[in-house]
């Protein structure tokens, strides 16, 4: 953890988290399933057509449900939101694969891919379907699009169980991505001290904070990680890998996140105070930077984009993003850094639709 840059934040949650634990587990109902204390299932959520009455559209969403001997805190993953985001979906794969249920105190629920539709077509952003990106669909509906129909199930089965939430994400198809993890926290997020020190447990070389102040922040074309801010569970996004890839550092990388978090919140051993704060201390404190917060630079143009930054750095305002070309090589625009921050990720090109943002900027601690 680190102190100096947030002396406020104290161990005292993680001793709440921790205290209490070490009573027989439960069984756990996921969607329909009973899972029974130290034993691990496979389940499948299916979920309808959307309107569509052909049954070759009909879909479902794979969950592996792991529950602990011990009682413990419901920790829910989830992968593949996005379809061509391959990181987290072969990430979760590797990390699942030698979990034990006798070892664990608690219960993991971990979604291996969200988005069956976007993962079968290789559609990036969108349900090939229906044309709804996933996550902007948020609650879902129980009778809705297919996409809204995933939401619904992953918010009433998967997040309405958790008591902390991971969302896990990379750069999508033609998206460069610098490393981050997202931390949300404000008024009406859930124990931000909590999402932090598992955030900082990734060991990710950037950390970037999200205050949810207003309801109309949650509601506004709901993600999945605001819906877990919505049911109060601590929450955090996580980030690696760029332009659809499935680099086994950046699958790696996740991985040993994965697992430094279920440590961290007592899920795996050490689970002791001590061992996890020197956990922290080798592993979570190191040179990370922080931020408050994102902005967009959006384009004004549809035609091919000509990008000048395609990797995590410092901009200043006013420094050359990139330039807009119309179909026939003319130049449209030149796009141009509103304010200063870190380049996190954004478009590598050529294709750009007009109003689409071509780069998002992480603000700097004041």
């Amino acid at each position: 953890m680190n102190f100096k840059t947030y002396p406020w934040v104290s161990i005292v949650s993680f001793c709440i988290l921790l205290a209490g634990h070490g009573a027989s587990a439960k069984d756990i109902d996921v969607a329909g399933t009973l899972v029974a204390e130290g034993s691990r299932e496979d389940i499948i959520i299916p979920v309808g057509a959307g309107g569509n009455n052909s049954a070759e559209l009909e879909t479902f969403i794979p969950v592996t449900v792991i529950n602990g001997v011990k009682s413990g805190p419901v920790l829910a993953t989830i992968a593949g939101v996005h379809g061509y985001e391959y990181n987290s979906i072969l990430a979760t794969e590797k990390w699942l694969a030698n979990i034990d249920p006798s070892t664990l105190t608690g219960t993991i629920i971990a979604v291996r891919v969200a988005h069956i539709p976007a993962f079968e077509e290789k559609s990036i952003y969108v349900n090939p379907h229906d044309r709804k990106n996933l996550n902007r669909s948020f609650p879902g509906k129980e009778d809705g699009t297919q996409t809204e129909q995933i939401a619904w199930n992953l918010s009433n089965h998967v997040i309405a169980k958790a008591d902390f939430v991971i969302d896990l994400h990379s750069g999508d198809g033609a998206e460069w991505l610098a490393g981050f993890v997202g931390v949300y926290g404000g008024p009406l997020s859930s124990n931000y001290n909590q999402a932090m020190l598992v955030a900082e447990g990734f060991n990710f070389p950037n950390i970037v904070t999200y205050k949810m102040n207003t309801q109309k922040q949650v509601d506004t074309r709901r993600s999945l990680n605001r819906q877990a801010v919505a049911h109060g569970a601590p929450t955090i996004l996580v980030e690696i890998g760029e332009n659809g890839s499935k680099k086994e550092e950046h699958v790696n990388a996740m991985v040993k996140g994965l697992e430094e978090a279920t440590r961290i919140l007592g899920i795996t051993s050490p689970s002791t105070i001590n061992n996890s704060k020197a956990a922290l201390t080798s592993q979570g404190a190191s040179a990370s930077r922080y931020f408050e917060g994102t902005f967009s630079v959006s384009v004004n143009f549809s035609g091919l984009w000509f990008p000048e930054i395609t990797t995590g750095q410092f901009l200043k305002k006013g420094d050359t993003l990139g330039v807009v070309k119309d179909y026939f090589g003319n130049t449209v625009e030149t796009v141009i850094a509103p304010e200063s921050g870190f380049a996190l990720y954004g478009l590598s090109g050529p294709s750009v639709k007009q109003g689409q943002s071509i780069m998002t900027i992480a603000k700097e601690v004041k």
